[in-house]
């Protein structure tokens, strides 16, 4: 597949989410709880997207396609974006900007704690995530700085499963199997690098 015809079919699959749930809510389609509904939606695959994103250097390594290298900014930006519209959620639709009621959260709520971390994490990483910042930076720095999505992840999941708490542990339970899967392949990858280059 042509890495660079891809990317608008990627940027159609990305918004999809989205874009049903702006037509359920103008439609009716949501619950009795629709700041509920869109907080559940844009967390859900702000995660998703997340886990996908570093899917992609597993996926190169294992099969040899190069060009799918491409979507890693692409995918992480947009997992960026639906964090960043859920945090938008919680701040604006449920707590109308009361900064003292956030800030009493943040502090009580260990789930809202942790997303919290997991969102400050990510934001250095969308905002040096372009081309000019990889040069400012350096390639090594800049790669040591973006390996803090691998922690924004376990954030996310944690943040996930202390939402659930013991209700239904299944789907932070797959989550977390997915993320510990990619970082056991990136500690094998590095092993075998650092074996390899040992005399």
């Amino acid at each position: 597949m042509n890495t660079r015809r891809a990317k608008p079919i990627i940027w159609v699959l990305c918004l999809a989410p989205l874009a049903w749930l702006v037509y359920r809510a103008v439609f009716g389609g949501l619950s009795a709880n629709p700041i509920d509904d869109i907080t559940d939606t844009t967390g859900q695959w702000a995660l998703r997207l997340l886990l996908v994103s570093l899917a992609v250097t597993p996926l190169r390594r294992l099969t040899g396609w190069k060009g799918v290298i491409q979507w890693r900014r692409l995918l992480g930006l947009f997992a960026f974006f639906y964090v960043a519209v859920h945090l938008s959620t919680y701040v604006v639709l449920d707590q109308f900007f009361d900064v003292a009621a956030i800030v009493a959260d943040i502090a009580k709520r260990r789930y809202i704690t942790v997303g919290l971390a997991g969102f400050l994490l990510l934001l250095p990483l969308a905002i040096t995530s372009t081309t000019a910042w990889i040069r400012r930076l350096g390639g090594r720095r800049w790669q040591r700085l973006h390996r803090l999505v691998y922690v924004a992840a376990v954030c996310g999941v944690i943040h996930l499963l202390w939402i659930v708490k013991g209700d239904d542990l299944r789907e932070p339970a797959v989550y977390g199997a997915i993320l510990a899967l990619l970082l056991g392949i990136r500690v094998w990858y590095a092993y075998r690098k650092r074996a390899s280059s040992s005399p």
